[in-house]
């Protein structure tokens, strides 16, 4: 037994200080308050990462229990999955770390807007939209004597929307008949040269396919000059046919070739296929998690909030950025010039930002799983606390990223064998970074690699310097600030170039002249 001096004695000091004594053989030794507190928020600091490490861990359990319940029972009319899989050969590519599990869960601003005090922000922004409204009605009465609101940005934009909503159904045929039918044409048993027949039958319809997505658009805007929103409109679609048509192969080929040896003709069912074409993923699945019933009135008001932000969109476009400039290409070009154009240009860019997130990824989005009754709306996570710019690109656009991440960045890590993980993430930037400069250039008419640049170049340059081992408030108003310059110089150099074009057109279209910008030389 230890002699009592040797125990740890706790007193108050004279200042009502907390103290630690320890007495024995005559060494003692004080910790201050400080130290104890410091102490104290070192361990809470511990307490926090051990947390976030264990709920990371249990959401993976999870997930995988989910897919493995559901594996276990398959319908009836499928083949039950080998509960030992093949060794891994070059034509059958499997995924490397997690498969994306959907569950039923709500939007995160759905949950947010419950809260009175996030509705108030979401309020603000309503505000807004009637305090431009008002000025624009208070300056064209003062100014011309009449209170009548013209749309005409946004009539010019949406011209000729009947023509490509009729190019979009050709569109949708070919991505609706042609990866099914050449999935059934591979699904049948071998049976001599007739097999390979089909094997070449169905390549060509995937080849007919690719051509009829990849070439009618562009011919459709460049020869009847659609306006942006129209072109926005069929390059959208043509990108998400595209990823939805891979998504479903990639899904759907190693199973059926598997199955294929077996009697009869195995291959997800129609409709499965025809559900994913029009719901809110572009990961296919044969089932999906449903919702009971369908709120029509919720349907409802996402597209009018959609419709909203489209008209909040114009009239930021017409009163912060047309009169900056219209008229910026008849001056000489300075330094000076650009810089305080894209200081002009953060203000409405972030706003454009914010609005196309809450349009498509939140309004749209939900509309369309609402109206399919699609249970996972997680189409986006809390990027706006992001510290980092590797966690923003991972959670501004969920659906995007799920596509990427598994068909890009695990693909890319099984082609290298597991290792090459900057590689794989470098080809997941090269992707996006190239696919949206493609849309830019699609939408606006010209090639000016604004997106590539900001996208490629600094935006993975951020990815590594700013990731995950960044945390604080510091960090947090950091991804903000170079978001609002990023936003300002697209919106700056685009708007630029897009009326450089209109005011110094081409005596003679020459290749050269149409990769070049035009509003570097253009003074007229």
């Amino acid at each position: 037994m230890e002699p009592m001096g040797t125990h740890l004695r706790r007193r108050e000091g004279l200042g009502g200080e907390p103290e630690e004594r320890l007495s024995g053989e005559g060494n003692t030794e004080t910790h201050r308050a400080p130290d104890l507190l410091q102490w104290t928020r070192h361990m809470e600091a511990v307490k926090m990462q051990l947390l976030e490490q264990a709920q990371e861990k249990l959401v993976e359990l999870l997930d995988r229990a989910i897919w493995e319940a559901i594996q276990s029972h398959p319908p009836q009319d499928r083949p039950l999955p080998s509960p030992h899989p093949a060794p891994l050969s070059k034509t059958q590519k499997p995924s490397f770390g997690r498969r994306k599990v959907f569950v039923v869960r709500k939007s995160l601003l759905d949950e947010l807007m419950e809260v009175q005090h996030f509705r108030t922000i979401y309020h603000m922004f309503i505000a807004g939209l009637c305090v431009f409204i008002i000025s624009t009605l208070a300056i064209d009465f003062i100014d011309e004597g009449r209170l009548v609101l013209e749309f005409d940005l946004l009539i010019f934009s949406f011209g000729q929307l009947p023509l490509a909503l009729v190019t979009w159904v050709p569109m949708f045929l070919a991505t609706l008949l042609a990866p099914y039918q050449a999935l059934r044409l591979w699904a049948r048993p071998r049976a001599g040269g007739a097999w390979m027949l089909r094997a070449v039958l169905g390549c060509v319809l995937l080849a007919a396919h690719a051509a009829v997505l990849c070439v009618l658009p562009i011919h459709v805007a460049v020869k009847h000059e659609l306006p942006p929103a129209s072109r926005c409109i069929l390059v959208f679609e043509q990108v998400r046919l595209l990823m939805k048509s891979y998504s479903f192969l990639r899904e759907a080929v190693p199973g059926t070739l598997r199955a294929r040896g077996r009697e009869g003709i195995w291959a997800p069912s129609f409709s499965s296929y025809l559900y994913f074409l029009f719901c809110p993923t572009l990961i296919y699945r044969e089932t999906y998690p449903r919702t009971p019933s369908v709120r029509w009135n919720y349907v409802a008001k996402n597209f009018a909030q959609a419709l909203g932000c489209v008209l909040y969109a114009c009239f930021i476009l017409g009163r912060l950025c047309v009169p900056i400039f219209a008229n910026m290409s008849r001056e000489p070009f300075s330094t000076r010039a650009l810089l305080l154009s894209i200081m002009h240009a953060t203000l409405p860019g972030i706003f454009m930002l914010l609005l196309i997130f809450f349009a498509f990824l939140h309004c749209w989005l939900n509309a369309f799983a609402e109206m399919l009754r699609f249970g996972d709306r997680m189409f986006y996570r809390d990027w706006w606390n992001s510290t980092s710019f590797s966690n923003y690109y991972r959670t501004w656009n969920v659906v995007v990223h799920d596509w990427l991440y598994s068909y890009v960045y695990q693909d890319g890590l099984w082609l290298l064998g597991g290792r090459g993980r900057g590689a794989a993430m470098l080809g997941v930037f090269l992707v996006s970074a190239v696919v949206h400069e493609y849309i830019f250039c699609f939408v606006l008419g010209f090639f000016y690699p604004v997106m590539l640049m900001l996208f490629l170049v600094i935006g993975g340059l951020l990815n590594f310097t700013m990731n995950d081992r960044h945390t604080g408030p510091a960090w947090n108003v950091l991804m903000w600030t170079l978001l609002f310059l990023g936003q300002g110089i697209q919106v700056s150099l685009y708007c630029q170039e897009w009326y450089a074009r209109r005011h110094c057109p081409l005596p003679q279209t020459t290749f050269w002249g149409l990769l070049t910008p035009r509003s570097w030389s253009c003074h007229a």
